[in-house]
């Protein structure tokens, strides 16, 4: 019995959808352990290309079973359909490959119109939020105003319960944000369409777990985002409202018992950051914009571009610490096929001093970037399977990253398929 959490090293976005499709053959249960439909991950595998939002990455693997754990912002609306469109190609999701935790908290419709005031309240000094109700879900989740999916079984608390959190609710519409308020029948008409159909697959999977455990399946914890944008640990307030490190794995699985034998850490090749904060090695104009059109560099969720820039050592390095990664797998390595030379930011500059360690959040603005350049291989390797058939420059690239970020990196991403991957 093995459990194994894949996590984001940086700023999310980094291809951590790709590596779940492609090492849950050699698992028996895949669960989302945080965050909700704010962020995508994008899959390519023989039924097409899929982003993901809440459905763990594990759904198109025969045989796995995958779990929204308690952590995770339980956003139905959106679960139903993604669900369908995962159908629309054959890939039926059924209680025999998702259930959902009791104690998963729901993303009720007016999390997402505070999403939205409260963006336009801030107007140039917004987070980036990309106004799916996260935010104000676990905002509410932590002052104990949520609605539980258990609750879902017994229509006469529900009723109380909804009831209590529409008074309460409405005040904060209609007094802070001018907004117009929530009737109990638009809340029931929403229960009736989309709670109802998420019923089938609510059950206690903190029990499923740990019967797993003893019956020795292996278990994959898959996170959202990236180190970066973790509450406590990230750029703060430019973070999401949840934990996305693997330490916080076992909590919102619903198995707080679990132990983690091992933590891959995904890397992108290069720098990638959608939203609002400080990115220090970004680059712009021509230069970032070739960058972007090389990779694809698009919001899963959002479409918005990415910002973009060479791979940030120093950033890397601490998310490797955040994490306590055993393994790397850096992806997109292909797209950095076209440079002559490459570059990667390998400390910062603050306050006149080479600094190697990542700052406090309000001392980023001020850190610059000190970058090294390595030669570029100038050639296609996006056919390449073994480490021996890489170019000699592209081996130096990554054996440099590896020895600047203190994490062997075990995995080496060439393509969005799943078997464009060469094992280290």
């Amino acid at each position: 019995m093995s459990n194994c959490a894949i996590v984001g090293i940086n700023w999310g976005d980094e291809g951590k959808g790709r590596m779940v499709d492609l090492l849950t053959g050699s698992y028996d249960i895949v669960v989302r352990y945080q965050g909700g439909g704010n962020a995508g991950h994008t899959v390519i595998n023989e039924y097409g290309k899929f982003a993901l939002h809440l459905l763990p990455s594990g759904i198109f693997r025969p045989g796995v079973m995958n779990v929204l754990g308690n952590g995770v912002a339980l956003d139905a609306e959106n679960l139903i359909k993604e669900i369908q469109t995962v159908a629309d190609h054959g890939v039926y999701v059924t209680p025999d490959n998702l259930r959902i935790s009791e104690r998963a908290s729901l993303l009720l419709p007016w999390h997402r119109d505070l999403d939205g005031l409260e963006e336009a309240r801030l107007a140039d000094k917004k987070y980036g939020s990309t106004k799916q109700g996260i935010a104000p879900f676990y905002s509410d989740k932590y002052q104990k105003k949520t609605v539980l999916a258990g609750e879902l079984f017994d229509r006469e608390h529900l009723l109380k319960h909804l009831a209590d959190l529409l008074e309460w609710k409405n005040l904060t519409l209609q007094r802070v944000y001018g907004a117009e308020p929530y009737t109990m029948e638009t809340l029931m008409k929403w229960v009736d369409e989309y709670g109802a159909k998420i019923k089938p697959f609510i059950c206690d999977t903190g029990r499923l777990l740990r019967e797993a455990q003893k019956n020795g399946k292996n278990i994959m914890f898959e996170a959202q985002l990236g180190s970066l944008r973790d509450l406590d640990f990230g750029i703060y307030p430019y973070t999401t409202s949840s934990n996305t490190t693997a330490a916080f794995a076992p909590i919102g699985s619903g198995f707080p018992g679990a132990k983690i034998d091992d933590v891959i850490g995904v890397v992108k090749a290069y720098s990638t950051c959608v939203g609002e904060g400080p990115f220090v090695c970004e680059w712009f104009g021509e230069e970032a914009e070739k960058l972007r059109e090389a990779g694809g560099e698009y919001g899963a969720k959002t479409g918005r571009p990415r910002r973009v820039g060479p791979l940030d050592t120093v950033a890397t390095r601490y998310g490797v610490e955040v994490q306590a990664a055993t393994c790397i797998a850096l992806t997109k390595t292909d797209v950095l096929s076209y440079m002559d030379k490459i570059p990667v930011c390998t400390h910062y500059m603050i306050d006149g001093k080479i600094s190697d360690e990542f700052p406090f959040p309000s001392r980023l603005d001020g850190a610059k970037p000190v970058i090294e350049y390595l030669d570029g291989w100038k050639t296609d390797i996006s056919s390449c399977r073994t480490w021996e058939e890489l170019p000699e420059a592209a081996r130096a690239y990554v054996e440099f990253i590896e020895k600047e970020i203190g994490c062997h990196i075990g995995y080496v991403s060439v393509g969005p398929e799943r078997d464009s991957i060469i094992y280290r």
